[in-house]
């Protein structure tokens, strides 16, 4: 038995609430804050995944998952928004990376640069996306946002 009030699981027969010491009802359920269905994308993808699974997978393998997620992905645009975001961010900073690691020295550094940032990106965007927001890389997200709308 859920309490109505905060949310607290509750043991069957309860008459008030262990955790804010509401009264209970015979069969209470939880009501979602707004804030917590506002943050949820759509329920699924046309993969059979979640949406924020989905959109999460697309960063797994950088830029290619997000190509694997534009060709699957039919309708769910927070999958479309991840996969197109994955691909123009990805593709771009390793396209630099491969271009900057050829040139001797100074190019080390800053494709090593590239590399660091590349992962901390990597890391905010799968968490980001598993928790299904919809947060955008400057002018990648812009451009994703773009690419959805056609």
């Amino acid at each position: 038995m859920f309490c109505s009030k905060c949310g607290t699981e509750n043991p069957d027969g309860a008459k008030f609430c262990s955790k804010c010491g509401a009264k209970l009802g015979p069969a209470e359920t939880p009501t979602p804050t707004p804030t917590e269905s506002a943050a949820k994308p759509e329920t699924d993808s046309s993969t059979g995944l979640s949406a924020n699974v989905a959109g999460l997978l697309c960063y797994v393998a950088v830029w290619i998952t997000g190509i694997v997620f534009i060709v699957l992905e039919k309708k769910s645009t927070f999958v479309k928004f991840h996969a197109w975001q994955s691909i123009m961010t990805f593709g771009v900073l390793t396209v630099a990376n491969i271009i900057l690691s050829l040139i001797p020295f100074v190019g080390w550094i800053l494709s090593t640069l590239i590399g660091i940032l590349m992962f901390v990106l990597w890391l905010i965007l799968i968490i980001q996306a598993g928790t299904g927001k919809m947060w955008k890389v400057p002018w990648a997200g812009d451009w994703a946002e773009k690419q959805i709308s056609k």
